[in-house]
């Protein structure tokens, strides 16, 4: 593996776990699913994953020409990714929830009165929610059209997908293992490095826009 491909890797990796955040979604899910039966809740997991990935896949393959076709170009992009990117991980060191991660109360309390959370709010925007959707264009974008690149961009969104549905499955005891603290330092941790990549992003989108000169 080259260095770019391992940077990538590396990026890609860290920066889907900390806006899709698979510790806090299934204490969320854990939460959200007291009343169902196990068998229900595998079902509303294998369901509520499948459906995350497939929106996650269409932002990765087709955002970037979704935005070509839009006139937004790839400095602003990088620009306006990094600042989304890094309110979350300014909420996510301070501990404090956001939209572009997890619900609202307001999406909380229309969960509470749904029998399945497969589709909202597990599959969105728990999972692949609006900072996940944008990490995905901008992560995609990055590649430059390398194809191995790409894949490893593709790879590295699957395996936070799919380590998310397996806390999904044992959702109950991750909650009960790691506690309102233990949640907490996970979400410090990586909404420092989260920030860390935001204003990377922020600064290469400026150096392309050709505004520092």
């Amino acid at each position: 593996m080259t260095e770019a491909m391992f940077e990538t890797a590396l990026v890609a990796f860290t920066t889907f776990f900390a806006v899709i955040g698979p510790v806090d979604v299934a204490a969320i899910y854990a939460a959200l699913t007291t009343t169902a039966t196990p068998i229900q809740r595998r079902r509303m997991a294998i369901k509520g994953t499948l459906i995350a990935l497939g929106i996650l896949l269409v932002f990765l393959l087709l955002g970037n020409d979704v935005l070509a076709y839009m006139g937004i170009s790839l400095a602003a992009l990088r620009t306006a990714g990094g600042i989304l990117l890094l309110l979350i991980g300014i909420k996510l060191v301070f501990a404090e929830s956001t939209g572009g991660t997890t619900t609202t109360d307001d999406e909380n309390k229309e969960a509470e009165l749904k029998d399945d959370v497969s589709v909202f709010p597990l599959a969105t925007p728990l999972i692949a929610g609006p900072g996940a959707m944008g990490a995905a264009v901008l992560l995609m974008s990055n590649t430059h059209g390398d194809i191995k690149l790409g894949a490893i961009v593709v790879g590295a969104m699957l395996a936070v997908v799919l380590m998310t549905f397996a806390l999904l499955l044992v959702a109950t005891q991750v909650q009960k293992m790691l506690g309102v603290t233990g949640l907490h330092v996970i979400s410090r941790i990586f909404g420092v490095l989260l920030t860390a990549l935001a204003v990377q992003f922020i600064f290469d989108g400026l150096k392309a826009s050709g505004l520092l000169g």
